[in-house]
């Protein structure tokens, strides 16, 4: 048997964004839920494309939006390559989708909570141990206090390790799913195969199950995160050298001014090369606007 990895888009988006009961289970497993009332009892999938009220405002994709019976919504995201930007997209999209709750009316209290789930392929905390991350609002000195409203989940998945994390048996099923399983994989762990979830998720990524122009599409993905990957790590390191150039040429200048702006213009000529590199093998450009940050009359001009 051929297995396809879960972590492109085409199979992350079939496996949790086409079955209820699994993109369920995934989000009781990795969210945090302290209490077992507040885990999820059924969901109902929202469009992933969150269009602005605005129409000069950019319109946001993510792979996976559902709510509950609570009014409760949740965002899946799988990441593939990390970038700063990312984090402030997370932040947005949540935003976005806590806000449009209420529409025309003013009844705050109708709001609820929103969870973004973020399942991210890379490492982006070197210097944390842990590879679970969880933001919301708290106070600065009395950490019990807390406003609900935005939950910002941030997995690095690179540094999961089953023989660490044993006690939540469901979330380290759920991430040896996503970290084990890839191109090469022949034969799945029985382990997995035992639960039923995982199981019904490893049989949506059998190779067998997708046409050729699914198969066609899948390839094309992965060749785009790889230039992707290549056009980050070399904007990045031109980025740094000219980076630290500046601020010796700064510091020698003494004008605190022009290393700020040097910074700024070499963030946005970093982000056009890739918005340029991506343009030119056919993304849209909505996916372009997502995977750099820039405005769409911006890439349209490049």
């Amino acid at each position: 048997m051929r297995y396809l990895d879960p972590k492109a888009d085409l199979t992350f988006k079939k496996v949790f964004g086409e079955h209820p009961d699994l993109v369920m289970s995934l989000l009781n497993a990795l969210l945090p839920f302290d209490k077992p009332e507040e885990e999820i009892k059924s969901v109902e999938y929202l469009p992933c494309e969150m269009i602005p009220e605005a129409p000069w405002r950019k319109n946001s994709i993510v792979d996976v939006r559902c709510k509950d019976k609570r009014g409760r919504q949740f965002i899946v995201e799988m990441q593939m390559v990390w970038s700063q930007e990312f984090k402030q997209r997370v932040l947005f999209n949540a935003s976005k989708a806590y806000v449009r709750q209420l529409g025309k009316s003013k009844n705050y209290e109708l709001l609820q909570p929103v969870y973004s789930l973020n399942l991210v392929n890379e490492i982006f905390e070197p210097d944390i141990p842990r590879f679970y991350h969880y933001f919301r609002l708290v106070h600065n000195e009395y950490t019990d206090k807390v406003i609900d409203g935005l939950h910002l989940i941030f997995v690095e998945l690179p540094k999961f390790t089953p023989q660490t994390y044993s006690e939540k048996k469901m979330q380290v099923l759920w991430l040896r799913y996503l970290t084990e399983i890839n191109e090469e994989t022949r034969q799945v762990s029985q382990d997995l195969l035992d639960c039923p979830e995982v199981r019904k998720a490893v049989t949506e990524i059998e190779e067998s199950a997708y046409s050729d122009a699914e198969l066609l599409g899948y390839e094309k993905f992965w060749d785009i995160i790889r230039v992707e990957r290549t056009l980050v790590s070399s904007a990045t390191r031109r980025y740094n050298e000219g980076h630290e150039k500046g601020m010796a040429e700064g510091r020698a200048e003494g004008r605190a001014e022009g290393r700020v702006e040097g910074r700024a213009e070499g963030e946005r000529n970093k982000q056009i090369q890739i918005a340029r590199n991506l343009k030119q093998m056919g993304l849209s450009t909505e996916s372009i606007m997502q995977a750099t940050g820039l405005a769409s009359e911006d890439i349209e001009k490049l």
